[in-house]
């Protein structure tokens, strides 16, 4: 990590979309800033991530290349190729000094979710037990999904994993009152008040991918969708509570963040994730920062590429 340097944020400031790399912008923000800690890393997967947007235009009859309701027929327009390479020569030389800065910025009733899938999350939670200490282990969630190839020759993998660690396990923060609550799998072996009430989570969360055709959708390659930053966010801050996302990708959780009255700061180094969360995001101050700290925002022509492309 460099040394640090003036701090370039301050808790009465506004909320920030900062391009930068995480290792060179985190040293500048101030011990015990964050209620939460949202990390969403590369998963090191050793293969290449894309998704290319596209359109459905109404063309004329017989036309398309699609035929949509009542026979209409669309021609399909296809967008921006977004993409990057998730691989890493040595994986945990890249992920140990971030979580080390996260254990740094978390405020002492902070929470830190490190979101992974089966490929690392083992070996994370080793790492994280020597940062953070086994007795600041909280959960580990297991986010399932129903989308996309199924494997012929194994078990199909349908799920990530998050592991959800506390600075301080007498004093952190967690309110499940705020979450949101789910339907009873077996609604009748339970009182009708309690079936309409709906249950608490547990650490198994069903909730769908970012639909391709939802509004939620940006085109960014690893969008999360904005039901399990919500449980999250809710859960582990409180309304004026600030939130950090350090491998922002689409600005997932500035955007739900903000729904729920938290602040945020969101970093990313990628010019596709700043361009998406110029959009997404608009209300946030956006700022460059380079080894001088904070400077003028830089044309999309003068941003440098990266493979730090997440969330």
């Amino acid at each position: 990590m460099p040394a640090r340097t003036a701090h370039d944020w301050s808790p009465d400031g506004p909320d920030l979309v900062v391009h930068a790399e995480n290792t060179e912008y985190l040293p500048s923000l101030p011990d015990g800033s964050f209620t939460m800690v949202y990390v969403d890393p590369p998963f090191n997967t050793g293969r290449k991530q894309s998704r290319q947007q596209t359109k459905m235009v109404r063309a004329q009859a017989g036309d398309g290349d699609r035929i949509g309701f009542k026979g209409a027929s669309y021609s399909t327009v296809r967008g921006t190729l977004s993409s990057y390479d998730d691989a890493f020569e040595d994986y945990w030389l890249f992920l140990e000094p971030r979580l080390r800065e996260a254990w740094r910025l978390l405020a002492e009733d902070g929470t830190l979710y490190l979101h992974l899938d089966y490929r690392e999350v083992h070996y994370a939670k080793v790492m994280l037990d020597a940062i953070f200490g086994r007795e600041c282990f909280l959960n580990e969630i297991i986010w399932a999904y129903d989308y996309g190839a199924r494997a012929k020759n194994r078990w199909p993998a349908k799920h990530d994993n998050i592991l959800v660690y506390v600075k301080d396990p007498s004093r952190y923060h967690y309110d499940a009152a705020a979450v949101d609550r789910e339907p009873y799998m077996a609604p009748g072996l339970v009182t009708p008040e309690k079936a309409a009430l709906g249950k608490l989570p547990t650490d198994v969360w069903w909730h769908t991918i970012v639909s391709p055709t939802g509004k939620e959708k940006t085109g960014y390659p690893t969008q999360k969708p904005e039901g399990v930053l919500r449980r999250i966010v809710a859960a582990s801050s409180r309304p004026g509570d600030w939130v950090l996302d350090f491998f922002a990708g689409s600005g997932t959780t500035g955007a739900v963040a903000a729904a729920l009255g938290r602040r945020y700061v969101c970093v990313d180094a990628n010019p596709e994730a700043i361009d998406v969360m110029r959009r997404r995001l608009a209300h946030a101050e956006h700022r460059a920062y380079g080894s001088a700290g904070i400077v003028a925002a830089p044309t999309t022509s003068e941003r440098p590429v990266s493979s730090t492309l997440r969330g």
